[in-house]
């Protein structure tokens, strides 16, 4: 079994105020998923997992899947929005940061299986926020 990566990255979250602020953020990928998930684990524990093909897709050319959408911004940033119930969070990461990811998950891919060329699940929100008021569970 291949190892799974994960990798620290920076990002900056675009809010409609003047200023961005930086973020760190986790991109992770299981290579055991069939599914060709990449996940994007935020600062207050939310995890977004949503097909790798689509990050891939977005550092060319703009497009949009479920509550995902994602495009180049210039030729060294891209764009990652993420829309929910509580609201549009927008980051924006490095692209050389996501290329280095990338090719690392595809090194950790085994070579071809039956399920390689199958359409990815749509994004799904794995790890819901508690509604305001609502304390996080404990475990």
């Amino acid at each position: 079994m291949s190892p799974v990566v994960e990798v620290r990255a920076r990002a900056r979250l675009i809010t409609d105020g003047p200023l961005t602020r930086p973020v760190p953020v986790d991109l992770r990928y299981d290579p055991a998923d069939e599914r060709r998930t990449v996940h994007i684990r935020l600062p207050d524990g939310t995890d977004w997992a949503f097909g790798r093909d689509l990050l891939e897709r977005g550092l060319r050319t703009p497009i949009e899947r479920g509550a995902v959408r994602v495009w180049p911004c210039g030729r060294t940033q891209l764009i990652v929005e993420l829309h929910s119930t509580d609201g549009v969070e927008v980051f924006q990461f490095e692209i050389r940061t996501l290329i280095r990811f990338l090719a690392r998950t595809h090194a950790q891919t085994p070579a071809t299986s039956p399920d390689a060329d199958r359409e990815p699940q749509p994004p799904a929100r794995t790890t819901a926020r508690p509604e305001r008021g609502a304390q996080p569970a404990r475990g």
